[in-house]
């Protein structure tokens, strides 16, 4: 079993700040949505921030990331390679008989959080055409570390349009990935809600019954989703980026 070396842990530094953020915004994003809907519970706890220390799960934003970083040196491979790390944070307080239409208005709440971490996505993508088409010496960082998309960054970044170029690259990746990971239909992630609303009434005390294993169902098959469809998608997202790299050859 090799160690980490100190490249890999800034890496995975790089990476955890990262899904912080990420996290972070997207539970701000429901908060405010819900906040929006009529529901002040979430803004009352103070979750409408930005401060990570307001939507920390031990379990989701520490345990679980760990596990993916530090999983493959135990020979716990199941989590992934240690390429990627995922989580998820507290989950946002809903009161339902604050919401009009609460099954339209929960699900709108919810839904929220992926499409902040879209335009996260989306936004970190831009960074990345910009580099390529209008920041000098941008095109070259960004064509060092395409070949690198779907594993492991080997080289940590020496100027500054190279940290730039490394954000870009994870911050895509890492949203994506977030998105991806909460379609899973089990709580406390997003697509547990939806479908726990979508349920008829006399089912939904049996899924909360589930649901108390729910954690045991991530740390096993989060890993799993998240390789079955970021890698596709990240090659999209690589195949487009090459367009704009080839046209400014």
């Amino acid at each position: 079993m090799q160690g980490f070396s100190s490249f890999q842990l800034v890496i995975a530094l790089y990476q955890f700040v990262i899904l912080l953020f990420s996290l972070s915004v997207h539970a701000c994003a429901q908060s405010w949505m819900a906040s929006r809907l009529g529901d002040y519970t979430a803004r009352l706890e103070g979750r409408i921030s930005l401060n990570p220390a307001r939507h920390i799960d031990p379990l989701g934003t520490f345990l679980y990331p760990a596990l993916m970083i530090f999983g493959p040196l135990l020979g716990f491979t199941w989590f992934g390679d240690g390429s990627i790390i995922m989580g998820w944070g507290r989950q946002v307080p809903i009161m339902s008989r604050n919401l009009k239409n609460i099954t339209r208005d929960s699900n709108l709440i919810t839904l929220a959080g992926p499409a902040a971490n879209l335009l996260l996505a989306f936004g970190s993508f831009l960074l990345l055409v910009v580099l390529i088409l209008a920041v000098p010496g941008g095109r070259v960082a960004v064509g060092s570390l395409l070949g690198t998309w779907n594993g492991p960054v080997d080289s940590l970044p020496t100027s500054a349009v190279q940290a730039l170029t490394l954000i870009g690259i994870l911050t895509t990746e890492i949203n994506l990935g977030l998105i991806f990971f909460n379609i899973l239909p089990i709580p406390p992630l997003d697509g547990g809600r939806i479908l726990r609303n979508l349920l008829p009434y006399n089912s939904i005390e049996t899924f909360d019954q589930i649901s108390r294993f729910s954690t045991i169902l991530i740390f096993f098959f989060g890993g799993m989703v998240i390789r079955l469809f970021l890698g596709p998608a990240m090659g999209i997202v690589v195949r487009v980026l090459l367009l704009f790299y080839g046209a400014h050859g």
